[in-house]
């Protein structure tokens, strides 16, 4: 990885222009072209010419991730990587300044793509198309293709444009799926298995298709689904065979691991930090849960609910208390918008055999997985209230946003707990620390996986049995998503907890500035500041709401 450190030291000589100067880097310095712009509306020209490419051409009427048409392509790459580290920031308000960090760190995200992670080559999974369900996060989680199709999206029956529009992009997936028997050939034998889980769930949803409003009585359409289920069905049995021969490791490596996780993800941290940060959380997460435990033990215990009446109630009763709890004590100002995304999302009872971690813990009490589904808030506010930055307006590529998403919503269930949430029934605490050790144990495992110490099963062994009672044990679908997805994406097994942590950091600098100015803090101040923002990192938001990039240094150096 030696190439992109040259990189990043361009841009602490040239670009990161702040109120501390950086230190001078150790290594040999690649001498830069002189600036050629300092306005920041040429950024935002700059920011729309790269997303335009980063989008492939077509090859057959799919997205060509073909190994000519990247090389071919690469020269154009360099060249608006060249037109960014010429942009003179110098006099720029900060949040100009982190617009550019953004689109710094998405042309990274490329660079890193290009050369390490090579998700079309060693990763089946990206070769998925259909995706059935909105994620609770601005994209897709994980490496996605360029033809994602959101059924979610559209509604059925269909009307004349949507139909049109929608049978194009379904079109694509038998020619999409013999691209990946030319492009598929690395040796990551953990995500080549796991893949192949993806593409057999692909075939079952395009014949779930068939069920929708309006499509079994419209013959076109149900020939594209039957041939996007026959070319499915050829590609998994193309894995399968070809899963025989995959003997390498998935993960990206100890250092591979850091430089992408400070220079696309800015999150300035290393893979030891983060081992040692979710050790440390894993292991307070426990205690605290064993004290709560003591401080309760008159108390009456938890009783889950029992009956789709009970939990209809349970849950109206807690979505009423979350609202209540937002705006009463002044946590964060309550959108219009707030309390409708929540309650799309309050689930449904499901029998006590059939629940995974998420599910054991909400039919007790829904509330701690409530506070997660500040998620919702945020989706939200993108759809109504999109950003007036038009880098930060939409998602950022490569799961960039983790840190900031994962992290609050992780980070907001011990703040709401915190500031009174759950004084009318104490033992619902005990959740919230359950669910604090459950994503310390699963990053944690992600992590030994990302360095190659331990395959996905040993990983899944570390999150399975350091989650408390037992929940982990109960469903192993969803282990083996979540491990899966976190070997996929590098970063985002840990960005729950890590991404907890920088939230706290910017919440402690930013009490800090408020006292040092005579000033009262005030949680609704310092979370309508966040959300005014935007989903990016929160190193960058920290930045920005505080003024003091000090934080950033060890990506500087």
């Amino acid at each position: 990885m030696k190439r992109f450190f040259s990189l990043f030291q361009l841009l602490a000589l040239f670009i990161f222009v702040t109120s501390c100067q950086p230190e001078q880097p150790q290594q040999e310095v690649v001498t830069a072209a002189a600036p050629t712009t300092k306005r920041y509306d040429d950024l935002v020209a700059l920011f729309k010419e790269w997303r335009s490419f980063e989008t492939p051409p077509l090859k057959d009427g799919a997205p060509d991730y073909t190994t000519a048409t990247f090389e071919k392509r690469w020269t154009e790459f360099e060249q608006l990587q060249g037109r960014l580290m010429a942009v003179d920031t110098t006099g720029w308000a900060v949040e100009e300044k982190v617009d550019w960090m953004v689109v710094w760190a998405e042309m990274n995200g490329y660079d890193f793509n290009h050369h390490i992670l090579k998700p079309w080559e060693r990763d089946p999974a990206f070769y998925k198309v259909l995706w059935m369900d909105r994620s609770d996060v601005p994209a897709h989680e994980g490496p996605t293709n360029h033809a994602a199709l959101d059924v979610w999206k559209y509604s059925f029956p269909l009307n004349t444009e949507d139909k049109i529009q929608f049978l194009q992009e379904l079109s694509v997936i038998p020619a999409f799926n013999e691209q990946a028997k030319i492009n598929l050939t690395g040796n990551a034998k953990d995500l080549w298995v796991a893949g192949i889980r993806d593409i057999r769930t692909q075939s079952e949803d395009l014949k779930g298709l068939l069920m929708l409003p309006g499509v079994k009585d419209d013959a076109g359409m149900v020939q594209v689904i039957n041939d996007g289920i026959a070319s499915t069905e050829e590609l998994v049995e193309w894995l399968e065979k070809q899963a025989e021969s995959k003997t390498g490791p998935s993960g990206v490596g100890k250092e591979n691991y850091t430089w992408y996780l400070q220079n696309v993800h800015l999150v300035p941290l290393t893979w030891d930090d983060e081992v040692m940060l979710l050790k440390r959380e894993l292991s307070r997460a426990w205690a605290s849960l064993k004290l709560e435990e003591h401080r309760n033990r008159n108390l009456p215990e938890l009783t889950a609910a029992d009956s789709p009446e009970a939990f209809k109630e349970m849950a109206e009763k807690a979505a009423v208390s979350m609202m209540t709890f937002l705006e009463q004590d002044e946590i964060v100002t309550v959108k219009p918008y707030f309390e409708p995304a929540l309650r799309e999302h309050l689930g449904s009872y499901v029998p006590k055999e059939r629940r995974n971690f998420f599910l054991i813990g909400m039919h007790y009490d829904p509330r701690p997985l409530y506070s997660h589904f500040y998620h919702w808030f945020e989706l939200a506010r993108m759809d109504n209230e999109p950003h007036e930055s038009e880098i930060r307006k939409g998602p950022l590529l490569y799961n960039i946003f983790d840190s900031r998403n994962e992290g609050t919503a992780t980070a907001v269930e011990e703040i709401f707990m915190q500031a009174g949430f759950y004084d009318d029934d104490p033992r619902v605490r005990e959740i919230v620390y359950i669910m604090i050790a459950q994503r310390a144990a699963r990053g944690l495992g992600s992590l030994y996986a990302q360095a190659n110490e331990m395959n996905s099963v040993e990983a899944g062994g570390i999150h399975s049995e350091y989650t408390p009672r037992g929940w982990m044990k109960t469903e192993k679908e969803l282990l083996l998503f979540e491990q899966h997805l976190y070997l996929r994406q590098p970063g985002y097994g840990s960005s729950y907890i890590t991404g907890k942590y920088l939230l706290e950091n910017a919440m402690a600098e930013f009490a800090r500035m408020k006292e040092a100015n005579n000033e009262s803090f005030k949680v609704k101040d310092f979370f309508d500041q966040l959300n005014a923002i935007g989903c990016i990192p929160i190193s960058l938001g920290h930045w920005q709401m505080t003024g003091n990039d000090n934080h950033l240094k060890v990506i500087r150096e």
